[in-house]
Parts: C-alpha cells; structure tokens; sequence
C-alpha cells in the first residue's frame, strides 16, 4: 500500500469516526443544562413564587413566577439551550420593568427539573407550561404573551401556532436546527445526520397572531440571515428589531430594544 494510500485511507476513518460521534452524541451538542441554581429573583429585589408542575409523561417541571402590581398580563419566557433559569435574571428584570408579570421554567433536565432533555420533551414542557399558566393560575390566552430566546424560539413558536396566546416575541434563533448545523459544519453531512428538527420557520409560518423579533448583524452563534428569513415568512401584523452585540447579550446592548418591545405591546397587548 502507498504511503498516499495510507494516509488517505486513516483520513477516511478519522472522518467516519466523528460522523458516527457526532450522530452519536447530539444531544450533548444541542443541549447545556446546569442543575445548580446560583442565584433567584429576590438578588434584584423582586417577590417571586417557587413554582412545580408535571408534564403528561411525569415529569416535575420547576420555575418561578415573577408577579407585577401593574398587569394581568403574563409573559411566558423559554430560554436558550444552556444553563438555566437562574442566569435569566437580567431578561426577567427587563419584562418586569415593562409592567409585565413573568413566568420563567426550566425544560426537564435543567436546574431542579426532573428528567433528560430531548425535542419531544421540551414541547411536552411547553404544553405543561401553558396547562399551569391557563388551567391553574386562570388566565386567559389574551393575557399570556410567549417568548423564546435562542432553542427557546422554536419551542415558543410551536406553542404559538397551537394555543393562540395575545403576542409571540423570538429572538436571536434559528430557521431549524438543521440549518444551523449545516451552517457551522460546512464539512459534514448535517441534514442526513440530525436527529433534530426544531423547525421555527415551519411553525412561525402558521402562527397568527402578532410577532415582536429580534436578531443581531454581531450573532456568533446564529448568523443573521436566520433572523431576516423568519421575519420574511412572518404573517402580519409583525415587528423587528434589530439588535447590536452578542447572541447572549445583544437585547441588553441595544439601546432601540426596549422602547422598541413597549411600542409592540402597548400596540397588540391588552
């Protein structure tokens, strides 16, 4: 054998190898949950309830309801793929300070909620979420506004399009999870491997009711272009808001944000 032979051959399987980790061990590429939680709602001096609920598989679901003096309205918050509700307590001061009551969980598998992370999961989550929010706190679907950040987006879109709440509001995320992998491994087969579907466009198309959104020109982690496609599919009436800085952190650094999330609500939200 060639040492050409050789080499090409060992590139060959080094490729199969990190195709089949890769198929292997997706969910630890998608999802980061921390169980500990560091801090809570009281460090920026907000009263808040401790908050379990059980999905229709058996899962415990843990989060926090933040309430406000000022509305009956409710804004459902999903969270992105890593960490957990603890390290949300800037966007949950932010909501707050619009008036806003805020109910924030973690998706199973993350801080003290019960179970293992997986697409199917977090829209049974999703459907638990609403059950407590509609079922056991009472509240109408004219008072409940879903958002999503990031992973959250396509969970909060998938909600939408099936219960109808007053607003939907996604930022900084994804057409589909294919998309973005294929995006950030150029060199691989994403599409044939994935396992994952987290398909936004698909359910934002079918959502009928008012869409607040947000994307950074900066996103690192999912490029812009996401953002602009999904707005496009978008029915009206619909609302963009373009953010600067980090995936993370780009609602925060944007000074257009904030007056921009009120205008939307003051105009779709009663």
């Amino acid at each position: 054998m060639s040492i050409i032979a050789w080499i090409s051959g060992l590139l060959l399987a080094g490729y199969l190898l990190i195709l089949l980790l890769m198929y292997l061990f997706q969910s630890r590429i998608i999802y980061h949950p921390a169980k500990k939680l560091w801090t809570d709602p009281s460090a920026v001096g907000f009263a808040f309830e401790e908050v379990t609920f059980d999905t229709e598989d058996e899962r415990q679901l843990h989060g926090w309801f933040i309430p406000s003096d000022d509305t009956s309205t409710t804004v459902m918050y999903f969270h992105g793929n890593a960490g957990n509700i603890s390290g949300r307590l800037e966007t949950i001061g932010l909501l707050h300070s619009l008036g806003l009551n805020v109910f924030i969980f973690d998706y199973r598998g993350y801080g003290k909620s019960k179970g293992s992370p997986s697409e199917k999961g977090t829209y049974r989550d999703a459907s638990a979420a609403w059950s407590y929010l509609s079922q056991s706190r009472g509240l109408d679907a004219n008072k409940i506004v879903v958002m999503g950040r990031s992973l959250g987006g396509p969970i909060a879109a998938w909600l939408a399009e099936r219960k109808n709440p007053a607003a939907l509001i996604i930022e900084s995320t994804f057409t589909s999870a294919a998309d973005l992998g294929a995006g950030l491994y150029p060199w691989l087969p994403v599409r044939m491997l994935i396992k994952y579907d987290y398909c936004t466009a698909e359910y934002i198309s079918k959502v009928r009711v008012p869409i607040f959104m947000a994307h950074s020109r900066d996103d690192q982690v999912v490029p812009f272009h996401h953002g602009q496609t999904l707005f496009k599919i978008a029915n009206k009436p619909k609302t963009f808001v373009e953010l600067q800085g980090s995936h993370a952190s780009g609602f925060l650094e944007t000074p257009e944000y904030r007056p921009g999330l009120q205008v939307f609500l003051d105009a779709h939200v009663d």
